[in-house]
This record gives structure tokens, sequence and C-alpha cells, in this order.
């Protein structure tokens, strides 16, 4: 009976989070992430989380570190949820949570690709996914934000990118390189037929905010909100009964990536984000200035950006060894 108890009351509190979480905006995927932290939260303590103290919270972040083995990041993860649930719905003392400490995130410089080893790797790569890929580089994106980016976020005579609702929310401008403007504007009209093709089955509706489809109706059928990187197949939305095309999914890039990199001989650990790590450095190394560095990137803060100072290619630390000035030192003459 305890046990059923529990589960009604899991759900209702996520119901309670879930509401909370849609009202200030936050995106899908801190939705699910956050939901997902505190049922393991509940269902580890099976107990009402206003019966539960700072002590119970500590209990199941060590749980997580010590028998789970997860990440410092990822325990930090669970108590960033923990700690929404607390404040923002439970409207709990903030110091029910403030007296459990952050894990410590190790420091780690990131991997980074030479001009050579990118051009191989994309060389590697075709169709959608060398574009996606290219992106990444060329613009200094994140993956999601390149798999995500509609029609009318992308100026080709401008040779600009603008990034909706990137990292925290926030948009920036990027560059959008111009070797790119003509595999774009194919990949523009690959995607205007098959929206075309969607329309005459009387679908080829884009996937919009709720608040923004309810206000303008008509535009999820327009072709500046469609996907620049629509998913092949459709998929129905339960709800309406329409149809609606996703994004490429990230795995299918992330995976072509790793295997490009493996197929030109590169073993080090290459992903989708070692390509927007190697964007920053290039761009330092090639002499720009950190502050434009960061606002592409969108950085809030330039700290952030300045890891890659760290990375230039001018030695282990960007410096230059004063040894490099002397040359080599003479032969000693033999006795």
């Amino acid at each position: 009976m305890r046990r059923m108890e529990t589960e009604v009351n899991t759900r209702a509190v996520v119901e309670r989070v879930r509401t909370e979480i849609r009202t200030r905006h936050y995106s899908r995927r801190t939705e699910d992430a956050y939901l997902g932290w505190i049922v393991r939260y509940l269902e580890f303590h099976r107990r009402e989380p206003e019966e539960l103290s700072v002590d119970d919270i500590r209990a199941f972040l060590s749980a997580l570190a010590i028998k789970g083995g997860v990440s410092a990041a990822t325990q930090n993860q669970a108590r960033a949820a923990i700690t929404f649930l607390y404040r923002d719905v439970l409207h709990a003392p903030v110091g029910t949570v403030d007296g459990v400490a952050t894990a410590k995130v190790p420091r780690r410089l990131p991997e980074v690709l030479t001009i050579d080893e990118v051009r191989r790797v994309l060389s590697a790569l075709s169709g959608a996914q060398q574009l996606v890929a290219s992106l990444l580089y060329g613009a200094g994106l994140r993956l999601l934000e390149a798999l995500q980016l509609r029609v009318k976020d992308v100026d080709l005579d401008r040779g600009e990118i603008l990034v909706r609702g990137g990292k925290g929310g926030k948009d920036r401008i990027t560059v959008l390189p111009r070797l790119l403007v003509d595999p774009i504007r194919d990949q523009l009209r690959a995607v205007y037929k098959l929206h075309r093709r969607d329309l005459a089955r009387g679908e080829g509706r884009a996937a919009l905010p709720a608040a923004y489809l309810r206000k303008n109706p008509s535009a999820a059928l327009d072709w500046p909100w469609q996907l620049l990187f629509p998913s092949a197949r459709p998929y129905r939305d339960p709800e309406t009964g329409h149809e609606h095309r996703h994004h490429l999914h990230e795995s299918a890039i992330q995976r072509a990536v790793h295997d490009a990199a493996l197929t030109v001989g590169i073993t080090r650990r290459v992903t989708c984000h070692t390509f927007r790590h190697s964007f920053a450095t290039h761009l330092l190394e090639a002499g720009y200035d950190i502050r434009t560095v960061q606002e592409l990137l969108g950085h809030a803060d330039v700290r952030t950006t300045m890891i890659y100072t760290h990375v230039l290619n001018r030695g282990g630390l960007g410096v230059r060894s004063p040894m490099d000035s002397i040359g080599p030192p003479a032969p000693r003459a033999s006795r």
C-alpha cells in the first residue's frame, strides 16, 4: 500500500515540476533530464519530498558517485534538478539544498584538430552529414544548434547564421563560411522540393512553440519555418494527428564523424564538438580577438573562451620557448 501511494505521489510531483519547467520555457532536454533525476531521487527514498532533509539529498548524490560511478558533471546535473524541485516547485527554503556541496568537475583541455585533420575528416563525409559537420567547424556551432536551424536562420547574402535559443536560451549571430554558400543553397533546393511534396499531401507543418503557434497557426506551413536538415521520415503527432518532420538525429552525425576520423587514421577521440573546439582555436591562432571569438561561440563569460588559449599550436601552454630563440647549443670540442 505504501509503494502504491509513493508512485501516485511521484506522478503528482512530476506534473508539478513539468508545469513549472514549461512555464519558464526551459528546453525539452532540460525537462527530460530534470524529470528523470527527480523521479530517481523520489524512488531512491520512497518518501514525500517534503519529508526529506539535506542529509537525504546528500545520501542520494553520494550514492550516484560511489555506487553509480557517475561523473562530477552528471552528479551536478542531478543536484540542479533537485534544487529546482525544492526551490522553484515546493518553495522550500533555499538552504535546504544549498547545504549540499557541488561536485568538483575536473578541468580538461579540449581536443583540437589541425587544419589538415579537419580537411581530411570532412572529406571522408558526404551529403548532409558533411554539410552539418562543416557548419560545426566553419561556424562554431554546437551539434543541436546546427540541426535545429530553420530556413529563415541562414542569410546567404550577408554570410550570417542566426542561432536561436542557444545554450542559456540566448540568440547570437555567427559567420557563414563563403565556401558553404553553394552547398547550403543546394540543400535549400532539396528541402524546398520535399516541403512542396509534403504540402501536396496535406502536411508539411513545422514543429513550432505552442504559444507562437496559437498566435500564428498558419506559420507552421510557411517555408521560412522549415528545418534546414529535416529527417527523411515524418512522424505523426498523436495529439493533432498531423505529420511533422524532426531534424536529422544527432546520433547519425555523431557516428558518421567518429567513423570518418578512424577512416583517415586519426586515433584520438574525435566528436562533433571537436569541430567547435577547433573553430575557436584556429581563429585565435589566426590573430582574432578573444572577445570576437567569445561572441561567435556564445559564451557568457570570456573565461570560458580563454581555455582555447591553452591549446594554441605554439607549444604546451601557447608560449614560445626561449630555447627556440638561441638555437641549438654549439657542439663541445672533444679532447
